[in-house]
């Protein structure tokens, strides 16, 4: 018969101490459910971490708006904090956001209103570093296809989050959707994307309408 090995008292707090010690202490504390969802957000945590170090990329999008509206085009990102998109015909649109403001005009009209990127959740897609840690998180899901990563920071944006969809196996972004304070989603996927190119600056820069406002 095999033989039975007591541990004694002192054996087990040392056993506990040596755990405690490599830091297992905190994932014994955890319960199956939470240990989970500790794994979950670590791979989201990689996930974000690989895509917060793609610096620039471009490609065409496909976006639905809140009524089931569908336009395209092409868009150019650079971290941090700079996009833009331009819509393709017969859409007028463009959305532009240079660093520090967003512009969303009508370029036959000339029209654009402007808005700080910081109070927007777009600021969380185009930030150099997205940590999954912090307040801003309200939900991960990790399912075989797909990774999803929920962002929102309600002192900042009240109601209003953003959403990041990502292959699991290559890390890419596939989507976005923004929810406003009604709760009314505006989605863009993403498709044909290059990364790590050099934009001229003019890509991002203001369109003159605003900047002769803002002299």
């Amino acid at each position: 018969m095999p033989r039975k090995t007591l541990q004694t008292p002192e054996k087990t707090a040392s056993r506990r101490t040596v755990l405690a010690g490599l830091g297992f202490s905190a994932l014994l504390a955890l319960s199956p459910v939470d240990f989970a969802a500790a794994q979950s957000k670590s791979v989201a945590q990689t996930i974000a971490n690989h895509f917060s170090s793609v610096k620039t990329m471009a490609g065409e999008f496909v976006q639905f708006g809140p009524r089931g509206e569908q336009t395209g085009g092409k868009f150019y990102l650079e971290r941090p904090g700079k996009i833009r998109f331009n819509y393709e015909n017969p859409s007028p649109m463009r959305v532009i956001s240079d660093g520090r403001n967003v512009a969303i005009g009508n370029v036959k009209l000339k029209t654009w209103d402007l808005y700080p990127l910081s109070k927007t959740p777009l600021a969380l897609l185009l930030d150099t570093k997205i940590d999954l840690g912090g307040k801003m998180v309200r939900d991960v899901k990790e399912e075989p296809d797909l990774i999803t990563i929920k962002l929102g920071d309600r002192s900042i944006f009240a109601d209003s989050t953003i959403t990041m969809m990502f292959d699991p196996k290559t890390y890419d972004l596939r989507q976005w959707t923004i929810t406003d304070n009604q709760g009314k989603d505006t989605s863009v996927m993403i498709f044909n994307v290059q990364t790590g190119l050099s934009f001229d600056e003019r890509v991002f820069r203001m369109p003159p309408e605003i900047l002769d406002k803002q002299r």
